[in-house]
């Protein structure tokens, strides 16, 4: 019984260990982070810790003819609950893009 608490001790220290994560872009320096609603939101699928597995989000083509506020990706609780459940097999990321409301500024050459 003790073997079995250890165990299940540990495995929650492990579930604690795995930190929600943050990577943050914005364009022109801006420090500013969204947490409205954004434009876009999708949980991308990695294997083998990240190793397998590659993305590329074209943040034009979501926001058209608006301006790209913010990029974030993210480990969230659930992701990195999902990479122990699995012993780092499946590792989910999250992707969010925010659009401003005004449209691009065309720039002339």
């Amino acid at each position: 019984m003790k073997l079995i608490m250890k165990k299940a001790c540990l495995y929650c220290f492990c579930i604690f260990l795995v930190s929600c994560q943050t990577v943050t872009i914005s364009p022109q320096g801006r420090s500013f982070v969204y947490s409205s609603n954004p434009v876009y939101k999708s949980s991308l699928h990695f294997f083998l810790a990240g190793i397998v597995g590659e993305y590329s989000i074209n943040v034009e083509d979501i926001c058209g003819e608006r301006a790209v506020e913010q990029m974030q990706t993210q480990s969230t609780f659930l992701d990195g609950f999902l990479y122990v459940l699995t012993l780092g097999i499946y590792t989910p990321k999250t992707v969010r893009v925010w659009c401003g409301k005004k449209k691009k500024k065309e720039t002339s050459l």
